[in-house]
Formats: C-alpha cells, structure tokens, sequence
C-alpha cells in the first residue's frame, strides 16, 4: 500500500517562491509506486491543499490531515521543503513532534541552532574551525560604524541573524553605506551579523544521510557574477556558475571541507540532507554557513552533487524518506 507524503513549502519568509519551486521538483520526481504524494502549502493564516483544478482545501491542523469528498488523508510523512521560518527554524518541527508525525529534516534542537547565524557561529568556532571575524547587534543596540571599520575593515558583510537564501543580505564598501545595510537586515531580524570579507573561492559540500550512513557528496565551486552570492545570483538563470565536481581543489583543502561537514554533520545532530558553505583562501579554510534545507529546485546545488554522484532525483527522494519511513 502507497504511503502518504505531505510536501510542505511556502512559509513565512522572503524564499516562499524558491519553497514552492523545490516542492514542485520533489513531487514531479517521488516514486508513485511507493508513494502518493500531496502538495501542502502553509502561509502563515492559511494551511492547504490545493487540486488540480485549483481548488484549496484547508488542512485540519488538529491531526494535520485533509478531507477530499469522503476521504480523509492521514499522511504517513512529511517531506519538509520549506526554506526559512517555520520550516528550517524547528517551530513545524515542534508541531509535527507533538501529532506524531516524521519529516525529513532536522529536528527541533538542530534547526534552531543551525537557522541562527550567531549561535552556529559560536558552536562551531568551539571546535577551532575559522569563522569570518563578527560583529553582531540587536534592534536598539547604539552602533558605532567607525569602530565596526577600525576591528573589520571594508568591504563587509551585513546580514539577518535568521534568515536564508542570502534575503537582507548586503556587501557594503565604505562606512556611509553601513546605515542604509543594518537597517535592510534588522527588516528581516532583530538581531544583525557584520562580518569581515574574506577573499577566496566559495566551495559548498552537500551530505546525504541514508540509514545511520553519512554520504559525503562532491563538491561545488559557486562563482558569482554580481558581487557575491546573492538572491539574484543564486535563483537567475546564468546569473552564477556551480561547478560539480569543484575543479582544482588542494587535496588537503578537499579533505577539511568534507571532514568538517560530516563532522558538524553528526554534532549538530543533522537529518536527512544538507549543504555546507566554506570560504578558501590560499592560506586557510572558513566556515560560511549550514542550510539544513538547501534547495532543490531543477537548477539547486544538491541536486546537482547527487546526480554527480550517480544518483537520480528518484532514487535520491527515496533515500531521504527511507530514512523515516519503512515501506
């Protein structure tokens, strides 16, 4: 007997179309022998399902589940694609821990930490892997723009302490331009992250959990054509070229990268899959950031590494849900 799947996306956040993307590729590619697959989207006064023929029925949030005519579909499972908050910062994971229903990422503890830039910055740095010298500041907080140039230099980075898909992002040269830069971010969190800018290729290193397995796929270089790797950049057709297999990587640095991210992989106490971002310089190695819900539109990074590595969209759905789910 099939299986229910719930693909969630939407969400309540500026990568709402980018969720709606993935969830499309996720249900164009799910096994329909093993699975019947429900697109579920949730906004933040309105959680449904929406037909064929474009009608929109409510999900029953008391058990998470939903009425078609005389039917009433209990889902087995959750394939959570929602980029940014409630998806990716453990508040649906609270939820669906409380009805008893499994998804595919992370859990509550593990979305929390990896979603707040500031806390995984911490956690990570215990560890002695390099982290972009920070500033950060709360809503209220008195900034002082000369001392952030004196301790960080130009250019820097000013971002959202929670948010993804580089949303509230900005790459700011000289100290006039840091005002207009905090008060972008703080329209996206209460609490702003100012980095020093580090010089160097961006790498991204995509891990797959199967069973109690970890699968460390290849690597991808990102290389941007606006000034980093922002919003434009990661979802404009030819805005940005993603390399996989990354070319011309030290041995050394490849073996750091991929050791690193199976190793915060299994701290950070991850599920299902996830993308990992470095910065490498010709002297050193930075961490840059953990999506626990990378993308996986037709043209995202993970999809990417894993054909790379020989699976198909098929196969690789079914190992992520092989993982809570037994047919």
């Amino acid at each position: 007997m099939k299986k229910n799947i719930a693909i969630v996306c939407g969400g309540f956040s500026g990568e709402y179309d980018v969720s709606i993307e993935s969830a499309k590729l996720v249900h164009k590619h799910l096994d329909a022998e093993k699975y019947e697959a429900y697109l579920v989207v949730i906004e933040p006064n309105d959680w449904f399902y929406k037909t064929a023929d474009g009608k929109k029925i409510n999900i029953d949030m008391q058990d998470f589940s939903l009425q078609l005519n005389t039917k009433k579909v209990l889902f087995d499972a959750v394939f959570n694609v929602i980029h940014g908050t409630p998806g990716e910062d453990g508040k649906l994971q609270s939820y669906f821990d409380i009805i008893g229903i499994p998804y595919t990422s992370s859990g509550v503890d593990s979305s929390s930490l990896t979603f707040n830039k500031f806390n995984c910055n911490a956690f990570v740095s215990s560890y002695g892997i390099n982290r972009a010298r920070s500033m950060s500041y709360v809503k209220g907080e008195k900034i002082d723009n000369d001392e952030i140039v004196k301790t960080l230099g130009l250019p820097l980075f000013i971002k959202p302490n929670r948010s993804g898909s580089s949303v509230g992002i900005s790459k700011v040269k000289s100290v006039d331009e840091i005002a207009d830069a905090v008060k972008k971010a703080f329209e996206a969190d209460d609490r702003v992250l100012i980095e020093e800018f580090v010089d160097g290729r961006e790498i991204a290193c995509g891990i797959l959990q199967r069973g109690s397995e970890i699968i460390v796929l290849p690597l991808t270089e990102i290389v941007s054509k606006n000034e980093f790797f922002d919003y434009e950049a990661k979802y404009t057709k030819g805005m940005a070229d993603e390399i996989c297999p990354a070319p011309n990587v030290p041995e050394e640095i490849e073996q750091d990268i991929k050791t690193f991210s199976a190793f915060l992989f299994h701290q950070m106490d991850c599920k299902g899959f996830v993308r990992f971002d470095y910065i490498f310089t010709d002297s050193d190695l930075y961490f840059l950031e953990v999506n626990t819900i990378p993308g996986i539109s037709e043209a995202s990074i993970l999809p990417q590494m894993a054909l790379e590595f020989g699976l198909s969209f098929k196969e690789f759905f079914n190992i992520v849900l092989g993982n809570i789910i037994k047919n």
